[in-house]
């Protein structure tokens, strides 16, 4: 009899050592077979935030018009997004720009950085929707 509440002692202990297994988070210390995926968040709607935060991008003078963004892609040197955002913009002197494109970074569901497209940036190549 009480061989056999030794056995399953130790079965019940493995079971559990075994489940424990089951619960590793991403970001455990245990071998990356072994850790849950990590859940990825959704793209957040870059349209509808650029649409409610036009003035984090564009300054208010230059009367953006013909606003138009990128697919969000995830940013490679953080854990938020980034996007091209482009559009028709006048100086402060009155005179047309013509269309100008910025890269925002976003995180937390908030635009967070934005900064003037270079020659060599993806963001001529994007597809764009208007806002």
């Amino acid at each position: 009899m009480r061989r056999i509440i030794v056995h399953a002692a130790l079965m019940a202990g493995g079971a559990l050592m075994l489940a424990g297994c089951g619960l590793a988070d991403s970001r455990s210390p245990v071998p990356e077979f072994m850790r849950a995926k990590a859940i990825d968040p959704p793209p957040p709607d870059i349209g509808q935030l650029v649409r409610k935060n036009l003035e984090s991008v564009f300054v208010a003078s230059s009367y953006p018009r013909h606003v138009r963004v990128s697919p969000p892609q995830r940013d490679l040197h953080g854990s938020g997004w980034t996007a091209c955002v482009r559009a028709e913009l006048t100086s402060a002197m009155g005179k047309p720009l013509g269309p100008q494109t910025y890269r925002v970074t976003i995180s937390g569901g908030a635009i967070v950085d934005r900064r003037r497209v270079e020659a060599d940036d993806t963001c001529a190549s994007e597809s764009y929707q208007p806002v």
